[in-house]
């Protein structure tokens, strides 16, 4: 399963505060049985593949994701409510740190799930936080240069082409 989460209002706060995603991402693995495949963290999105071992709960492990992300940082004296967003606009249980909704698409075959692996390790360059996709520390590129997926150097111009026919943001 294919997943982009975007912060409400696309405000940069996921890289200035990693740890706390990542401690959402373990707690959450402590409640839901799910594989992380890859993901990329940008400071106002992310991009991740997941494989639940029961389909029919991803949405509650990215209810529980940026759950867990949205109340430690209303714990740790964090954002509360961002300056940019009316108290009275949000609804029930909202903090403003997310938008509601996000986008998923179910992988369908080797084929699509290089597509997407390709679309997230390049999402640091197509967006100009690097030039070079092994530069961005916050992806899962490195893990997949381990297992030769991927040439350390991937990147260039011939080798994403194709990707940017693709547009998940």
């Amino acid at each position: 399963m294919f997943i982009t989460i975007v912060t409400s209002q696309r405000k940069p706060i996921l890289i200035n505060n990693i740890e706390i995603l990542r401690k959402a991402f373990e707690n959450t693995k402590k409640v839901y049985d799910f594989e992380i495949i890859a993901a990329v963290i940008l400071p106002e999105h992310m991009h991740i593949i997941i494989q639940p071992r029961n389909i029919k709960e991803y949405p509650k492990i990215i209810h529980a994701v940026k759950y867990y992300f949205s109340k430690k940082m209303q714990d740790d004296g964090g954002i509360v409510i961002p300056p940019y967003i009316e108290e009275s606009k949000l609804k029930k249980g909202d903090k403003g740190i997310w938008q509601r909704r996000y986008f998923e698409h179910t992988i369908r075959d080797e084929t699509d799930l290089h597509n997407h692996l390709d679309y997230i390790h390049y999402n640091p360059v197509k967006h100009g936080h690097v030039n070079n996709v092994k530069d961005w520390k916050f992806s899962s590129f490195d893990k997949f240069v381990e297992m030769k997926n991927y040439d350390v150097d991937w990147g260039s111009a011939d080798d994403v082409k194709h990707i940017e026919e693709y547009d998940y943001d």
